[in-house]
């Protein structure tokens, strides 16, 4: 981690801005209540997420069990034998039969001297919070997805809507030069070809509006998905796209090392693997146990719980693994390499964080460029577009150039409503990679 940390420049390079701070609730940043209320039910119902925390809870049952062998264990015992044995060789043979009962308290206790079993319970532990901080990404992944599906279903209702004006719009341009070629107004033969094209940019437009109400569909039933609902494409609004909010504080880049749970969650991976490093090789330690028993013998089971039947014991053992046929010495290379293998995930998460970042805020520079360049030519376009039907009924323009004019008008505005979708989805990106959280109501 060092590193890649270090590499780790004062500022962003894509952006001069330098602030301490994050989002704490970057959902509610887009001023929507109904896109907030559905990420609070994203989290109740989504079963990603809720795999993801059962996850956790095994998590911490495997912490605890990890640390059972450094605690004392206790066993009750109750045994009973009856045995009969027959002696050869004696006159007339014979036999003697003979009970034998009891019952014990065993206490057996390995003492962890050299460290190995809070090593193992250490590596469960940083396990469980990998985990942890694992549901936190899935939770703010599942917000980012939710976020852009909806962006998307506000896309589809802006497209349809300039879909249906671009219907319309070509529609009367056609019936117009239907009209014009009913009245022969024009005989130089040219009108018949000018009917024809608008009338396969009408059905064009037409083709587009359908592709539009199905990308709609689409949109609606992804997001009943995220909910966890059935698919149904029940509707859920037919508001366009919202305006982007103002940028959020980019912070220093060192910090992002403290906010991204994917970062946090492949150190913990890595604490945990050098802990596992460290159970193996003192797997080769010498083992010192402890036991204690006390209970009662007899041979009759009236008698077994009869103190006066007591007996006891106390006792110690060491343990040294000598020959293993090099089990011990393999599965200490193979922790050193697991280790290696988490630093590298560590390294190459971290740099992944600052590169998200940097080329989020390279897209948002650009894209707010490309955004105001495109309305403007939007606005212009329509513009033109007016003027032009209304130079065509004048007669000072061809029926070509209204028609460009138009198609001008159409292609800009849907191409715009596009990229202000880009604009939002990026915007989520830069959210996310930035490690901004975000607030579920009722929490």
């Amino acid at each position: 981690m060092a590193t890649v940390a270090s590499m780790a420049p004062d500022s962003w390079n894509a952006s001069r801005e330098a602030r301490a701070g994050i989002d704490d609730d970057w959902i509610a940043r887009f001023g929507d209540k109904q896109l907030s209320s559905l990420v609070d039910e994203a989290m109740q119902g989504n079963f990603d997420l809720q795999v993801a925390a059962e996850r956790i809870r095994r998590a911490e049952s495997v912490a605890r069990l990890a640390g059972a062998p450094a605690r004392p264990q206790l066993d009750a015992q109750l045994s009973g034998l009856r045995q009969k044995q027959r002696f050869v060789g004696l006159p007339f043979g014979g036999a003697a039969q003979s009970n034998n009962f009891g019952a014990s308290l065993n206490v057996n206790w390995e003492l962890d001297v050299w460290g190995r079993v809070r090593a193992g319970q250490r590596a469960a532990v940083a396990d469980l919070q990998a985990r942890e901080f694992d549901y936190k990404a899935g939770m703010t992944s599942l917000a980012a997805q939710l976020a852009k599906a909806w962006f998307a279903l506000g896309e589809t209702n802006d497209q349809i809507a300039l879909a249906e004006e671009a219907v319309t719009i070509r529609d009367t341009v056609a019936t117009a030069f239907q009209e014009r070629f009913e009245s022969a107004l024009n005989e130089d033969g040219g009108l018949g070809t000018q009917i024809r094209l608008a009338q396969s940019d009408l059905e064009s437009s037409k083709a587009t509006l359908a592709l539009w109400q199905g990308e709609r569909e689409r949109a609606l039933r992804q997001i009943e998905l995220l909910l966890g609902r059935y698919p149904s494409g029940k509707n859920l609004t037919n508001r366009g796209l919202p305006s982007p909010p103002p940028s959020p504080p980019s912070g220093l880049p060192s910090e992002l090392l403290k906010r991204r749970p994917d970062v946090l969650a492949a150190e913990r991976r890595f604490a945990g693997a050098g802990q596992r490093a460290k159970e193996a090789r003192l797997a080769r330690f010498p083992r010192l146990s402890l036991t204690a028993s006390t209970g009662t013998v007899t041979d009759s089971l009236d008698n077994v719980l009869d103190s006066s039947f007591g007996v006891w014991s106390i006792g110690g053992g060491l343990v040294q693994p000598i020959l293993t046929g090099g089990r011990l010495k393999e599965e200490e290379l193979i922790a050193r390499s697991d280790e290696r293998i988490a630093l590298g995930d560590l390294q190459n998460t971290v740099l992944q964080a600052f590169g998200e970042v940097e080329q989020a805020l390279v897209a948002e520079k650009y894209l707010t460029k490309r955004v105001g360049a495109l309305a403007k030519s939007a606005e212009r376009a329509a513009s033109a577009s007016l003027a032009s039907a209304q130079d065509f009924a004048d007669g000072n323009v061809d029926a070509l150039t209204l028609l460009t004019a138009q198609d001008r008008r159409i292609q800009t505005a849907l191409l715009l409503a596009n990229l202000r979708r880009i604009r939002l989805d990026n915007r989520v990106d830069l959210h996310l990679a930035l490690g901004g959280d975000f607030r579920v109501r009722g929490k």
